[in-house]
Formats: structure tokens, sequence, C-alpha cells
């Protein structure tokens, strides 16, 4: 399915914020992700939605290759096919009354869509974003915005307390919902006691599962990152 760039602007270094216009219909739920041909590029690439509407969708990527830098450089009036609506994303009615949402990097934008859902859902969430040093901060405002307290963490001490997301859980929180580096999940994994969803990455080659090159080992035996996930139930992962 085509859309059309709107808006496809830098809010940090390496990291662009991509307005589309364009059917959002087939997404479902906060976490989902899209697959965006790159004209010149045989594999389409993964992102998450960080926001959508009836009209068409946000996503915020990072510059990390030949092809995601050239999707830096299209313009507004510039059209991408897109697969969309992809994967299982978060459950918002599997938590508790009090969940905490933990973003690392990259890994923050699908948490906004999901605290905008989880609000609608009548939650009091509570935010907790880790970078590694103030110049890299996006989207914390836009959280502010929603009126969830927010609680920001960066590797240097540069902004918000000096550490890792890990070290300013606060005590009352009944569940979690985390997305960000493989490290970052790993430590929030251990970090919560309680029940939690986490979203995983990997390489994708199609998005919709048949080539099976995003499988990670799970409790119940192989799943596919793009298909059975990315979400997963904290209970499922063989950590």
């Amino acid at each position: 399915m085509l859309y059309q760039i709107i808006e496809n602007t830098p809010i940090a270094p390496g990291v662009f914020l991509l307005d589309l216009a364009g059917d959002t219909s087939m997404v479902k739920a906060p976490g989902q992700f899209c697959q965006i041909q790159i004209p010149g590029f045989y594999l389409r690439r993964p992102i998450s939605l960080c926001d959508w509407d009836e009209n068409g969708m946000t996503l915020i990527y990072k510059t990390v290759g030949q092809g995601t830098d050239a999707l830096s450089r299209m313009e507004t009036g510039d059209t991408l096919d897109i697969l969309n609506g992809l994967g299982n994303g978060y459950d918002v009615n599997a938590c508790g009354q009090r969940p905490l949402v933990i973003g690392g990097g990259v890994g923050v934008p699908p948490l906004y869509a999901l605290t905008k859902a989880l609000l609608a859902a009548g939650k009091t969430p509570t935010v907790i974003l880790g970078f590694n040093k103030e110049e890299e901060i996006f989207l914390m405002d836009s959280f502010e915005d929603l009126g969830v307290p927010v609680l920001l963490t960066t590797v240097d001490g540069s902004a918000g307390q000096k550490g890792f997301v890990t070290g300013t859980l606060p005590q009352d929180y009944d569940s979690f919902f985390a997305c960000g580096p493989l490290p970052m999940l790993k430590a929030v994994y251990k970090a919560c006691g309680t029940n939690g969803q986490l979203s995983l990455e990997e390489r994708m080659g199609c998005g919709f599962g048949a080539c099976m090159g995003c499988t990670v080992q799970t409790k119940d035996g192989p799943k596919r990152v793009c298909k059975e996930g990315p979400v997963f139930r904290k209970e499922e992962l063989a950590w």
C-alpha cells in the first residue's frame, strides 16, 4: 500500500520523525510494526508505529545503515510502499491498574501509542525513559503532555537520573511494558517482579512469518518475532 510523506524531520542525532498519510485501518494495537520498501533496496525495513489515526501514522527511526540513511533523505510528497499492521502488539487489558512503561533509545516510540491506549483503558501508567545522554532525548515532552509521570535516566547523567532505567523503578507498580535494546530488556526482565510484556527486535526478511529468519527460542519452543511477536509475555521468554 502506498503512503505519502508529510514530514521527514530530524529530532535527535541520527533520529528522524516520519509522518505519513495513508490507510491505517489494519493497525489494531500499539506495538505493531510496518515494513517499508525503500527505493533501491531489496529487503523492507521494519519500523514500529509511534502513533496513528484514521488519516495516517507517525514513525520514528534511527539511521543505522544505507537503507535508513536513504529513507532520511526522502522528501515531503514522496511515496513509500509499506506493509502495515504487522505482528502482535501490546495487550492493554492484560496488565494491572498501575503499569510501568519502560523504553530505551529507539525503543521509546511505540510506547507513546501504548501510553495513550493505557490511559484510554482507565489505567494509570508511569513512564520511564532511558537514553545515553541529553542530546539523544526525544518524545519526552509528548509523554509529559499526556499528563503521566515521566522518569528520565541517562547513562552519563547529563539529564535526569544517572544510570539505567532499572535504577529508577518505583515501588507502587503492578505490571510493566518494555521496549528497547536487548541488554535493557533482560535487565528489566530480572528487575521487575511482576508480570509484563516485552517487545523484541530481530533482523527480519519478510515481516509476516514466511521466511522464519527472526525466530527466537521461548519456553514454548521457537517463535517468530514478526508473527507471534514482537511483543511477548514475560513468562514466555527463556531468559
